[in-house]
């Protein structure tokens, strides 16, 4: 009977040890299979992995197998769905997840409607977010896209509503779109812009041509960038008037509100 119960004992230890850690992945279902890596286990009897949850349900997934699929079809979840994924594994082995990447939000929104009131606040609606990225908002300026703010997405495939104030609204004609970065790095800006016609007038620069040593401005506060005679970005910011007492002696390119002008220091 002593011997039995020893038996059992030791039976008992062993399962425990076996438990020796788990690998948890956490995102956001995006349509695609997890696969793993399965080493024996360092006894030599059977394989490492001994058993995978999702959302603390155990799968049905063959796991006696030196590599294997993590498969989602059988839980019906649906695109952008929270999950959590736990692979056990023995004592004395670890595998190896090929692909956790599957899991982050990738940039599949939609866009339902974009516009600027008259207060210069964007609203804008999307659609089918299958996790929450930032959107970036960039505007179309001196003959490219400007960074000029961002909203965290709400990550949900429904309808979402989002607004944003506008600070950098030039004169004349103004564009806007979104941006969203997945993940693997990709950018994924929007085909619909947002168009605003501004009444405000032009500003000027003061100082455009001149031969300056403290400082140049404008006519009014305005987005600028300062580029030096190789093409690099010097200064930039929002202001009426701009120090540039730090700068080399050199002629620079100055892009402000919607256009551009020159000087020299």
């Amino acid at each position: 009977m002593n011997k039995f119960f020893s038996l059992l004992s030791v039976l008992a230890f062993s399962v425990l040890s076996a438990s020796a850690g788990v690998i948890v992945l956490e995102g956001n279902y995006q349509g695609k299979n997890i696969y793993v890596v399965n080493p024996f286990a360092s006894s030599g009897v059977g394989f490492c992995v001994y058993e995978v949850t999702i959302n603390g349900q155990t799968t049905t997934d063959e796991l006696n197998s030196s590599s294997f699929e993590i498969d989602f079809s059988f839980f019906q979840l649906a695109l952008g769905s929270a999950v959590e994924v736990k692979v056990k594994y023995k004592d004395d082995c670890k595998p190896k997840v090929l692909n956790p990447e599957v899991l982050k939000p990738m940039a599949t929104y939609e866009i339902d409607a974009m516009a600027i009131t008259k207060e210069g606040v964007l609203k804008f609606t999307t659609k089918n977010e299958t996790g929450s990225l930032p959107y970036t908002i960039e505007q179309k300026r001196w003959n490219k896209w400007v960074d000029v703010g961002t909203v965290q997405g709400k990550g949900s495939p429904d309808v979402n509503s989002y607004e944003f104030q506008l600070g950098t609204i030039h004169s004349g004609d103004n564009e806007f779109r979104l941006k969203q970065v997945d993940a693997s790095g990709k950018s994924r800006p929007s085909a619909f812009i947002a168009k605003y016609k501004s009444p405000l007038p032009p500003v000027i620069f003061n100082d455009a041509g001149k031969k300056v040593s403290s400082s140049i401005s404008f006519s009014d506060n305005t987005m600028y960038e300062i580029y030096n005679a190789y093409g690099n970005i010097v200064d930039k910011g929002i202001k009426k008037s701009v120090d540039v007492t730090k700068l080399d002696k050199g002629e620079y390119q100055v892009n402000f509100d919607n256009t551009f002008g020159t000087f020299k220091k």
